[in-house]
């Protein structure tokens, strides 16, 4: 007797044990699809124009993206932004790289400035703002909207290679429109999922820097979410077009930085781009907002 009833506690336990076996093969077996998904997951951002899809890794639109931003925060038309972005693509292929080449080699940063030239210090031209914002100071001093891009951007830098800027125009366009808001909804970011949380008063600190300084001080932040106005309380009139397109340009500079900055969600005019869903997809919206929702911390 006593020996069958141990023998069934036995049975009961090893059921008991191979059931809990089982699931947690089956939450290890998922867990594993997920990283298996995300892993194959290419992650890239896209911007169209003129129905031709032009392509950039994350950390190059984000760097594109601080391009446009100075030039919008400078009032500068949408072709600087151009001339911007697709002179540093060639410089640097749009990173913040240390090193310069035989022709250069003091030369570093996202637009190759050289020291030994007049350019700033080593520590200032590695400064992306700075890089930017010395490219532009010396871009106004001519019509630059009047000449081609390749005349523009070797008039600033006087490359040995002269004609090589203009091989990038149509990227350099495509994502230009996009982040000066003349193409809404046009910028789009494949990423992965968020390995960080994000910080919106990082969001904030970053947009006054690069964009809109104005604007930054007057958005305000609740749990993970900065609400960012697309006009200043100034009490001027602001035509409903600009206001448009300025929202449209900070919504896609925030997609743009969404791998840097661990952002998960841009909402704007209707439209909400989610990183889950790496697309513009419709939703409700704030109106005269673009809202910012950056990642939670990650279950472990």
């Amino acid at each position: 007797m006593a020996a069958r009833r141990q023998r069934r506690r036995f049975r009961t336990f090893a059921t008991l044990a191979l059931s809990v076996a089982v699931v947690a093969a089956g939450i290890y077996g998922v867990s594993r699809v997920v990283d298996d998904s995300q892993f194959l997951v290419r992650e890239q951002c896209t911007a169209f124009i003129d129905s031709e899809r032009q392509t950039l890794a994350p950390d190059q639109a984000a760097n594109a993206a601080l391009i446009a931003a100075v030039s919008v925060e400078r009032g500068l038309r949408a072709r600087a932004a151009t001339i911007g972005i697709a002179t540093s693509m060639q410089e640097s292929k749009l990173r913040n790289i240390d090193y310069g080449d035989d022709a250069g080699p003091d030369s570093r940063g996202l637009f190759q400035q050289r020291p030994s030239q007049g350019w700033g210090t080593e520590e200032q031209v590695m400064d992306p703002l700075y890089a930017a914002n010395r490219f532009y100071a010396e871009l106004e001093t001519f019509d630059y909207a009047s000449m081609r891009i390749t005349e523009a951007a070797q008039k600033v830098q006087r490359s040995a290679f002269p004609e090589a800027y203009g091989k990038h125009e149509p990227t350099a366009r495509a994502f230009a429109s996009a982040l000066t808001g003349y193409s809404p909804a046009s910028l789009n970011c494949t990423l992965r999922r968020a390995e960080e949380a994000g910080d919106p008063e990082t969001v904030r600190s970053q947009l006054a820097e690069q964009h809109s300084p104005l604007l930054a001080a007057q958005a305000s932040v609740e749990g993970r979410r900065i609400s960012i106005p697309t006009h200043a309380s100034s009490g001027l009139v602001e035509s409903n077009e600009l206001t448009q397109r300025t929202g449209w340009s900070i919504a896609q500079w925030a997609v743009a930085r969404a791998g840097s900055e661990n952002i998960e969600s841009v909402a704007f005019a209707g439209l909400i781009w989610n990183r889950a869903e790496n697309s513009w997809v419709q939703g409700s919206t704030t109106d005269g907002h673009v809202v910012v929702t950056v990642a939670s911390a990650p279950q472990s």
